[in-house]
């Protein structure tokens, strides 16, 4: 997510990035190491036990951001293939002080939604209930800020920029909006995260170079395997199955529509389809994952062992026994 984050910036010809997460987040980012594409990265860190919503990490990094031009926000759990530099345009053509990306979706009652007049959001209503919604265009989870902002962000606690500062901006007419027209997912939930991975591997089918260990197992478009992944004999990898580096993978094994993380161990005879199995795992003979399962980092599956829907295994769990 960050890598496609920062490609799509450094495209539109930002060189900054500065990622408000907290400390175990900074940690796990600088474990994985993902290509900068060019941009310079800082992180500003939220306060231990002290989350700070979706406009308190903003107004903590006031002094990294500064007050010397317009700056863009994103959420980072959405999917979007967002031209920033024509929402930067669209915001300087503008008295916005700030303007939201908005797309179109069947069922806005899950998000932000904005009623619009022109380019102008008159009322920005978070999460509506079913029905009762102005309109269908949604917060897209990216903004273009104008500096003075800042001054509308109470500092040293949790401020929702949804409820407590898009609101304000709208009422006084300086509240902005840019459609988007291109892909938009939204991946805050597990079946969101499949469905966002199955979509990109349609989207780059003809760029997958496959990658086989054996000669006799079947690899079935669209699939990705990275480096290192080993598959015995008699196994079928797909469609839609995404494979982390060296993976393991027994004789006889199904695996479709699913995410398998790195350096996770599958024996012989198990079958997994609509799943996410996390880093390290170790999931045993003749096993049955249920549609939905999601089985944490370094857990292990015992041998015949079955999962029913939508069953989460927490990290480093064992599991011994069918639950």
């Amino acid at each position: 997510m960050l890598q496609w984050i920062f490609e799509r910036l450094s495209a539109s010809g930002v060189d900054e990035a500065i990622l408000a997460v907290n400390a175990l987040t900074q940690f796990y980012i600088r474990q994985q190491k993902p290509s900068k594409c060019g941009l310079r990265v800082h992180f500003s860190i939220d306060p231990p036990k002290m989350p700070l919503g979706t406009a308190g990490p903003i107004k903590k990094a006031e002094k990294l951001i500064g007050h010397n031009e317009p700056f863009i926000a994103l959420n980072g759990d959405i999917f979007a293939d967002i031209n920033y530099k024509q929402l930067i345009q669209a915001h300087k053509k503008t008295d916005a002080l700030a303007t939201i990306a908005l797309c179109t979706v069947k069922d806005p009652s899950r998000f932000g939604v904005a009623e619009c007049e022109g380019n102008v959001i008159k009322r920005f209503i978070e999460k509506p209930p079913k029905g009762t919604a102005p309109s269908n265009l949604i917060n897209a989870g990216a903004y273009v800020l104008d500096p003075e902002v800042f001054s509308y962000i109470p500092a040293d606690r949790a401020v929702s920029i949804e409820r407590e500062v898009f609101p304000k901006l709208a009422a006084e007419g300086r509240l902005g909006s840019y459609c988007v027209n291109g892909l938009w997912m939204d991946i805050g939930k597990p079946h969101e995260y499949l469905e966002t991975n199955m979509v990109i591997l349609d989207a780059i089918v003809g760029l997958l170079h496959k990658q086989q260990t054996a000669d006799d197992y079947v690899l079935s478009e669209p699939s990705a395997l990275d480096i290192g992944v080993t598959v015995n004999e008699k196994s079928t990898i797909g469609p839609y199955a995404i494979i982390g580096k060296n993976v393991k993978i027994g004789k006889n094994v199904q695996i479709a529509n699913s995410v398998v993380f790195t350096d996770a161990e599958i024996d012989d005879n198990t079958i997994l389809d609509g799943v996410i199995v996390g880093e390290g795992t170790h999931i045993g003979k003749n096993v049955r994952l249920g549609k939905g399962c999601i089985i944490g980092d370094q857990a292990k599956i015992r041998d015949n062992i079955q999962l029913d829907d939508n069953s989460t295994v927490c990290p480093g769990k064992e599991i011994a026994e069918k639950f």
